[in-house]
């Protein structure tokens, strides 16, 4: 078999700007695609995605040439496979189950999302990017992973460096100077809250990481808070900010979502519509075939969530925000031995607590100008404003 075609043409801004249009070509074109810009195979069928994901041998999470080694400083469990990934996984789920979530966490995601809603003020133009979607995630965060003595500006600052050095595919010199200044201030603030999570353990990530029978080293369990900093704030800071917009412009939809309750539903169908993380890079460990060309050992394969999200093959009218579609089965929480952790929690506090109670607060809250509403990013996307009226 041929190798898949190199195309010179795609621009990184133009993925980081608008890659839809791109994808819904690749898809009816070339699904199996070289791009130089990025140095990674791009797919973009929701096929290869999930058989890419679900071979873990074959298409291995450790791959040398990410950004997202020097982003962290710290080879971390999302670039590990087998035994080494499930026992760092193992090692924070206890903060994450279900049950856990619906006992000790629950109560304080209602608290802490009605203080930032009640913040809110009535009748005037709020962007709620800044004012709710990011400062609430960084909260709730801050106390799952045990380090509530950070700000919602740290948290935040820090998410997004991590996120901007991870996506860093064109090996930028500033968004590692940035990531390093923001690994510099977390491994202070952990060093110095480590004895007191250790002497009155709480339940949280950290506190249970360093209490373990038998604990990481210090090294990774750092490196396990950094993750869930960098991917724990943008999930459900960038899916509510999604399913908003989404509800918003098709006000007869959210009109049923009201009636109905439907607030899970149009969760699902926000980060099926627009993914928060877009991309996945694998390594391939064996000579292999995809798509109906050779992928030899050693290439870089990078799954396409987003397209795979709106793959014709899948989904009627892909393109649009539809809530009430027949079936969803999107792989935006990914699939395979690195589904999100923290899937619970988003679906959670976005779905079943801060929309109900954000929309009972102000029913009439309006978009100011769709247009105004800038979307932007290629490994993790969202909008990055969403002015509204509060009423």
């Amino acid at each position: 078999m041929p190798l898949a075609p190199l195309d010179t043409e795609i621009s990184l801004d133009r993925l980081t700007s608008d890659p839809y249009p791109v994808y819904r070509r690749l898809r009816a074109q070339s699904p199996v695609l070289r791009v130089a810009s990025v140095k990674r195979t791009l797919l973009t069928k929701a096929t290869l995605t999930k058989q890419v994901k679900d071979d873990p041998v074959l298409f291995s999470s450790d791959d040398p040439a990410t950004p997202m080694k020097p982003a962290f400083r710290a080879h971390t469990l999302m670039r590990k496979d087998g035994d080494a990934h499930m026992a760092e996984r193992k090692a924070i789920m206890p903060a994450l189950t279900p049950k856990r979530i619906q006992t000790d966490w629950g109560p304080l995601y209602e608290r802490l999302a009605a203080e930032y809603i009640a913040r809110l003020p009535r009748g005037e133009t709020v962007d709620l990017f800044t004012q709710l979607c990011g400062p609430l995630a960084a909260r709730i965060l801050a106390h799952i992973l045990g380090i509530p003595e950070a700000t919602d500006e740290q948290m935040q600052r820090w998410s997004q460096r991590l996120i901007d050095g991870a996506g860093n595919f064109g090996w930028s010199p500033e968004p590692f100077a940035a990531s390093d200044q923001a690994n510099d201030e977390m491994d202070a603030l952990f060093a110095t809250l480590r004895p007191q999570r250790m002497a009155d353990p709480d339940g949280s990530a950290f506190s249970v990481m360093l209490n373990a029978a038998d604990p990481l080293p210090i090294s990774q369990i750092h490196a396990n808070l950094k993750i869930a900093i960098g991917g724990g704030i943008n999930e459900p800071r960038d899916a509510l900010a999604t399913v908003l917009f989404g509800l918003l412009t098709n006000p007869d939809q959210l009109q049923q979502v009201r009636a109905e309750e439907a607030w899970g539903k149009s969760f699902e169908e926000a980060i099926r519509w627009v993914a928060p993380i877009q991309v996945s890079s694998r390594l391939v460990t064996a000579d292999t075939q995809l798509g109906g060309f050779d992928i030899p050992k050693g290439d870089t394969v990078m799954t396409v969530q987003a397209s795979a999200c709106r793959d014709e093959d899948l989904y009627e009218n892909g393109e649009e925000f539809h809530v009430f579609r027949d079936k969803n089965p999107h792989q935006a929480f990914g699939n395979g031995p690195h589904h999100c952790a923290g899937a619970h929690v988003a679906r959670r506090t976005v779905g079943k607590i801060i929309l109900p109670m954000l929309f009972d607060r102000f029913p009439d809250m309006r978009l100011t100008d769709p247009e105004a509403v800038e979307w932007k990013g290629f490994g993790f996307r969202g909008p990055i404003n969403l002015p509204v009226v509060l009423n």
